[in-house]
């Protein structure tokens, strides 16, 4: 059996039109206190899910992973963990949006496709203003960049993300690797209930709560809260 006890390096996968940026923002601070090398992933807008599958293999090469992942990331987190268990140390799982693979009533995919329309029809400068027009300034400033850096390719990369299918609960149950989920509690795009759901079926999950204003003023609280809490779990056990 492969050594599990250290992570060789973590991957941080972004959510949906985000970026390395952001992910590296969240999880970097805590995987330095650790003295462990981050890849944060920014997403190839003309394959998004493959780009971060393409990542967890070439980071599996070198050893376990420790994967952190942000809504959409957090979802190919636990797919990807399910799949390859010898090879991943533990997973964060940050801001789940949903469960299952229908996904007519998940705020996040609805909101994906809906901006997607939206800069089909009107361009990326139009989209910019409304969207930093109704957002808290750290999450207008986040998306400004990313969505900038991945235009024209944007649109195609939302649409993609909107027709993702979550993990079915019954998937869930079959994640056998330490899990830290986080969920903000006032957040209405990934809703509590989705991660009180998600830790309550995969066998070694963990939940905790932050809000929005946490995450605003400080996005490493992401890493704070999870990666933290996954090595003190395998620090823990004999």
């Amino acid at each position: 059996m492969p050594d599990l006890s250290h992570p060789a390096v973590a991957v941080a996968l972004p959510g949906t039109g985000s970026d390395a940026h952001f992910a590296a923002r969240a999880f970097g601070t805590a995987c330095a206190a650790m003295d462990l090398p981050l890849h944060a992933v920014d997403p190839d807008p003309q394959r998004v899910i493959a780009s971060y599958q393409a990542a967890l293999d070439a980071a599996a090469r070198s050893g376990p992973v420790l994967i952190a992942g942000i809504s959409l990331g957090a979802a190919v987190a636990v797919d990807w963990a399910a799949r390859h268990p010898d090879s991943v140390f533990g997973v964060v799982a940050a801001l789940p949006a949903w469960t299952g693979a229908d996904t007519t009533g998940c705020p996040a995919a609805l909101s994906a496709a809906a901006t997607a329309a939206q800069l089909r029809a009107d361009g990326i400068d139009a989209m910019i203003d409304r969207m930093r027009a109704s957002s808290p300034a750290w999450l207008a400033e986040a998306l400004t960049r990313s969505w900038r850096s991945q235009w024209p390719q944007l649109p195609a990369a939302l649409e993609e993300t909107a027709a993702y299918a979550w993990p079915e609960a019954e998937f869930l149950t079959t994640v056998t690797v330490p899990v830290s989920v986080v969920g903000a509690i006032d957040d209405p795009v990934h809703p509590f209930a989705v991660a009180e759901q998600w830790a309550e079926l995969i066998p070694h999950g963990e939940l905790h709560r932050i809000t929005l204003d946490e995450l605003g003023a400080d996005p490493a609280i992401l890493g704070e809260r999870g990666i933290r809490a996954l090595f003190a779990r395998r620090i823990a056990t004999p």
